[in-house]
């Protein structure tokens, strides 16, 4: 089904989902749906209700080792005789699926994910099939460049060379739970726009949505093999994508913990990687800053998707100037949002996306009371069914505190004040992540002065947390290896090959 205006409610679940729903879920391997070799299972949940809503197989390395070699059987067969324009137009055809199916997936997403189904349409699906789009637009135009070189052995030979981009091969993906169908697109379409093949890993909490896109690209006329799904854990079957030999390449998006893990066995096998990993993100709101845009810096810079964003700006710096008011207007807008199950999109604080999450931020509210941190908001746990978490914003706050250092993946911040913006800036960078940031000021010199001095692979003005699809995506520091989207996210699947060629 077409997708519905965003901010409708889900009256009732598209007959699709519920039918996709009481049927197994399985692996695609080839064009073969399968259970796990070892024929265990994962039960999936939803956030919003705490119950258990389908299983998926629990694949390992054997289901692994199949996929690998499926992709590998397709990278020499069908798929890399297909001529550039033939991946577009497939590629096009997958995003005119995506938007076709999109009410379906949206709905999927949410119940699986627990966010806001109005995020859902927007994102899951609306910029997912534009960013296919975006993608296939680059397979047409890809392309090497001629070499004027200064060799001359024997004396007097010219030579001819050029470099060529071929495919990298092919790629191991394993993508998050937070935003599960759009990484998963963030991954495959540039792997397909440079002709290379896919195995896909989606997080065990949030498989359906991928499944589901991997039906939808065999729809479309991918050939057999170009793109498959493992299902199951990180330890399991992630581990085994990682460690494959047979696996060109790793693009991995998640916490830097496990992104260090898979970057030290990429080494040891010298295989390609990019990682998209953690981010602690400063606002830095100057005196001069426009005080009606603190609605926005919260809306999209710290409760989207109720905080469960890698570049979440959880540590809000305020010159004194405007501290007292940050501080005030923060508080209130988190107290006005209304926490409940994204099926309503009127309900701005959705489920966190497991028990397990649900635990971690709530320690980490609790961590921060403990080591002295004044909460400003109800410090009371939300009762009830699912997964929920109240928002809560500290103050009062030291570097040493681990509120200020880790990262908590919800909708909780900090608000520091500072008087010189040598401090801001500084205390801005004093982090081991730096994924992105963003400055609030109505003064461009203030802005051009600063931009340089923040350790950030996005920096923001006057606005936060919105990536597009032409701006390249990565971080500084411990926050990831590479970069994603524009022209840069095709180097990630490209190798160049120089060709020199001796004139007789």
């Amino acid at each position: 089904m077409q997708i519905a205006a965003p901010h409708t409610s889900v009256s009732q679940i598209e007959r699709a989902v519920a039918d996709f729903l009481k049927s197994p879920v399985r692996m695609i391997i080839g064009k073969q749906k399968l259970e796990a070799a070892n024929g265990g299972t994962i039960d999936v949940f939803n956030p919003a209700t705490g119950e258990k809503m389908a299983e998926v197989p629990r694949g390992g390395a054997e289901d692994v080792d199949k996929a690998v070699k499926a992709a590998r059987a397709a990278l020499n067969g069908e798929w890399s005789s297909m001529s550039p324009v033939d991946r577009q137009r497939v590629m096009l055809k997958i995003a005119d699926l995506i938007e076709a199916n999109g009410e379906e997936l949206a709905q999927f997403e949410t119940l699986n994910n627990g966010k806001s189904v109005m995020l859902s349409r927007l994102i899951e699906v609306g910029a997912s099939a534009e960013y296919m789009r975006y993608m296939a637009g680059w397979a047409t135009k890809i392309e090497g460049s001629t070499i004027d070189i200064s060799v001359s052995v024997p004396p007097g030979t010219k030579y001819n060379a050029y470099t060529r981009k071929e495919p990298i091969g092919v790629v191991g993906a394993i993508t998050p739970w937070n935003f599960p169908l759009n990484m998963a697109v963030w991954k495959i379409a540039p792997a397909l726009a440079c002709g290379c093949t896919v195995v896909i890993k989606p997080a065990e909490e949030t498989p359906l949505t991928t499944v589901r896109l991997v039906e939808i690209c065999l729809e479309a006329g991918l050939p057999e093999g170009v793109v498959n799904v493992v299902t199951g854990t990180g330890e399991e079957a992630g581990a085994a994508l990682t460690a494959h030999p047979d696996i060109n390449k790793l693009a991995f998006t998640g916490s830097t913990e496990v992104g260090k893990r898979i970057g030290i066995q990429a080494m040891q096998d010298m295989k390609r990687v990019t990682l998209e990993l953690g981010g602690k993100a400063p606002m830095i709101m100057f005196d001069d800053m426009d005080l009606e845009q603190l609605g926005i810096a919260a809306g999209v810079g710290v409760f989207f998707n109720s905080g469960q964003t890698c570049c979440a700006g959880t540590r809000i710096y305020a010159q004194k100037g405007v501290y007292e008011k940050v501080c005030e207007t923060m508080a209130q807008v988190a107290q006005s949002l209304p926490i409940g199950s994204g099926l309503d999109p009127a309900n701005q604080i959705n489920p966190m996306v497991s028990a397990k999450h649900q635990a971690h931020v709530s320690a980490c509210i609790a961590g921060g009371i403990e080591q002295g941190a004044t909460p400003l908001l109800d410090t009371t746990a939300y009762g009830g069914a699912g997964y929920f978490v109240r928002p809560q914003i500290f103050t009062n706050v030291s570097r040493d505190m681990a509120i200020m250092q880790d990262e908590v993946f919800g909708p909780v911040f900090t608000i520091s004040p500072f008087e010189d913006p040598e401090d801001a800036i500084r205390m801005a960078n004093d982090t081991k992540y730096g994924l992105g940031a963003s400055i609030w000021s109505t003064n461009i010199n203030t802005v051009n002065r600063y931009i340089p001095r923040i350790q950030a692979g996005t920096v923001w003005v006057n606005t936060h947390n919105l990536p597009d699809q032409n701006m390249p995506f990565g971080g500084y520091k411990q926050s990831g290896i590479g970069r994603e989207h524009g022209r840069s996210a095709l180097d990630n699947y490209l190798e160049t090959k120089s060709v020199c060629i001796a004139l007789g």
